[in-house]
């Protein structure tokens, strides 16, 4: 892989007048979150991958892409219970997870699988939908969503999807009611478990059908053999795993112009400079478990 990396612009997230905290800032705490992921998983022998722009921060930059404020992991189902149990018994104190076996208010829809978190600290994400019910707090994050075998046929998988596009509004509305429709989590869980292990033959592989707007020729299914086995990168001076094939998967998520391209003298980035900015955080403490003071 050809060395990709640029020198770091200044993405500011937060200036309040007292205090400034930068993308930078974030993610290099947002970085010892992914490192004791990748202890545990090491420890206990479950393959993980960075993915989405996670991945793409690989190929581009060798770690973080700048504007970026956050990282995404990937962990197949058939690992999921053993991750679970994994950071039962290793997670350093340092640390918390939430998912929604282990906390029945975690959302099972229109999002990540679980959530690994940094105690001490504070995010307000931009989420508009679903806002974060479980008590335990609302650190700093790691995203971790499971990958799931998909059917290959193209209306069978649709069918499936559309059973949760039609559950999806009622458990939003409810949530936002504050109402916890339990038994509906349960069966989208449920439902999601009993699909990908129907379909464990399968060439292909994606994000579950929990995320009903995955599908077909918009955010990939991928062909498993471009996904597994995850293979090691360097990414911020460390070793982490993501795609086997990352180059091809990145091309058919992203568009054949999202690497870099080099100009004869230098490495360019592609993105429009316009479209160069986080996305994810509204608020931010990075020296406290609540909302900074105005």
């Amino acid at each position: 892989m050809n060395d990709r990396i640029l020198e770091r612009e200044e993405y500011i997230l937060k200036n309040d007048g007292k205090n400034k905290i930068t993308v930078r800032d974030l993610q290099l705490e947002v970085l010892s979150i992914m490192d004791e992921i990748h202890r545990v998983c090491e420890k206990n022998d479950i393959k993980y991958g960075l993915m989405a722009g996670s991945a793409l921060g690989i190929v581009n930059y060798k770690g973080f892409i700048p504007w970026d404020d956050d990282i995404d992991v990937c962990v197949e189902r058939k690992d999921w219970n053993r991750f679970i149990d994994a950071l039962k018994k290793d997670l350093s104190d340092d640390f918390y997870f939430q998912c929604f076996e282990t906390d029945k208010r975690f959302n099972v829809i229109n999002g990540p699988t679980m959530k690994v978190r940094k105690k001490g600290t504070y995010i307000k994400e931009a989420n508009f939908l679903l806002k974060n019910r479980c008590k335990s707090g609302d650190g700093i994050f790691v995203d971790v969503i499971i990958y799931d075998n998909i059917c290959e046929n193209k209306f069978i998988d649709e069918v499936n999807r559309t059973v949760i596009k039609i559950i999806m509004p009622i458990l939003v509305l409810l949530d936002n009611l504050h109402i916890n429709p339990i038994h509906l989590k349960k069966f989208v869980v449920w439902f999601s478990n009993r699909y990908s292990r129907k379909y464990e033959n399968s060439k292909l592989i994606s994000q579950p059908i929990s995320v009903p707007w995955e599908k077909f020729m918009h955010e990939p299914v991928f062909l498993k053999e471009d996904i597994l086995p995850f293979k090691k990168y360097e990414f911020e001076g460390r070793q982490f795993y993501s795609y086997n094939n990352i180059e091809k998967v990145l091309k058919e998520w992203y568009g054949e112009n999202c690497l870099k391209r080099w100009d004869g003298k230098k490495w360019v980035e592609t993105l429009p400079v316009e479209k160069r900015k986080p996305k994810h955080t509204v608020d931010l403490n990075l020296k406290g478990d609540g909302p900074s003071e105005k």
